[in-house]
């Protein structure tokens, strides 16, 4: 049985009972989420503590995933070529200086095209100053 408290096992360490509020509250601590959560989880895999930290565990590496770019994979380069509206030849070179993590190639590339932007104004200031003193 789940949760019968008179029979200590190894069993119902194993097990997570939706129906005790205080282990509902132990599993979403210790996987760090809501108890929303857990009980969606536990009625998709199960009841057993170890496959809904398995799920846990592979949702997270899902997400670490999804923030990284793939340069080898062309519908990557293409996807974020269009996202970060650059050439995939500029986005291969941003990945190549900022590393593969999406949020730091977006920096980079803004931090660029601000560069970029500054330069132009600079230059357009000094053509004016030189037409000026034509």
């Amino acid at each position: 049985m789940a949760d019968n408290k008179s029979k200590r096992s190894g069993s119902d360490r194993a097990l997570i009972a939706l129906s005790e509020t205080y282990e509902v509250n132990y599993w979403s601590k210790k996987f760090k989420v809501t108890p929303a959560k857990l009980k969606s989880v536990v009625k998709k895999v199960g009841r057993s503590a170890s496959k809904v930290e398995a799920y846990f565990a592979e949702e997270k590496h899902k997400a670490r995933d999804r923030a990284l770019i793939a340069i080898s994979q062309p519908h990557e380069v293409r996807y974020w070529s269009k996202k970060f509206k650059v050439t995939p030849a500029r986005l291969k070179a941003a990945v190549a200086a900022a590393g593969h993590s999406s949020t730091k190639v977006g920096a980079y590339l803004a931090k660029a095209k601000k560069a970029k932007k500054a330069k132009k104004a600079r230059k357009v200031v000094k053509a004016k100053r030189a037409k000026k003193k034509s």
